[in-house]
């Protein structure tokens, strides 16, 4: 018998998938999103409704107007600003523009007397609450515009609201 070629057989290579790597990508895509989460708790205005010790005083329960600047946001990228209440402005309402020198201003200037206002009260620290109404003819790039305005001025108290009132809606109207 003559000498038959042997078959080659090749090696058998195990069927098994170390899975370490894709444990270790998992959990740390879970605890970014865990932070992140954490991290974008939103800050809501928080007033305190004072039921003890009011007595007929009618103004106890309500917001201190001093604190507060509403900014309503309607279409072409006009802004208008006031503090206090419309009906009896502290200050009065103005057309202003986004950027540097535009409502970034303002909010500084503003947030600078509100605190100054808190000191004189005793109550350092409490810097001014914004309102933001966005009209349904404004866009959202102007309303995220507004919330990075707010961001770079350090103002920690905003709120965000879609309903207007008579007067503002007749503002907007006639501005």
């Amino acid at each position: 018998m003559k000498n038959l070629p042997q078959k080659v057989r090749s090696k058998k290579l195990s069927s098994r998938v170390d899975l370490t790597a894709m444990v270790s990508v998992s959990f740390l895509l879970i605890i970014f999103f865990m932070v992140t989460i954490e991290l974008r708790k939103s800050r809501l205005i928080e007033y305190p409704i004072y039921n003890e010790g009011c007595g007929p005083i009618v103004e106890c329960g309500k917001p201190d107007e001093n604190r507060t600047m509403t900014i309503l946001l309607d279409k072409d990228n006009k802004i208008i600003t006031y503090s206090g209440l419309l009906f009896v402005p502290i200050e009065a309402p103005k057309e202003v523009a986004f950027g540097r020198n535009g409502i970034r201003k303002e909010l500084f200037r503003r947030n600078n007397n509100v605190l100054a206002y808190s000191a004189n009260l005793g109550k350092p620290g409490r810097g001014v609450e914004v309102v933001i109404k966005p009209s349904k003819k404004s866009n959202y790039g102007n309303l995220v515009d507004i919330l990075d305005e707010i961001k770079i001025t350090g103002i920690k108290s905003y709120l965000i609201v879609d309903q207007f009132s008579p007067e503002e809606e007749k503002l907007l109207a006639s501005n």
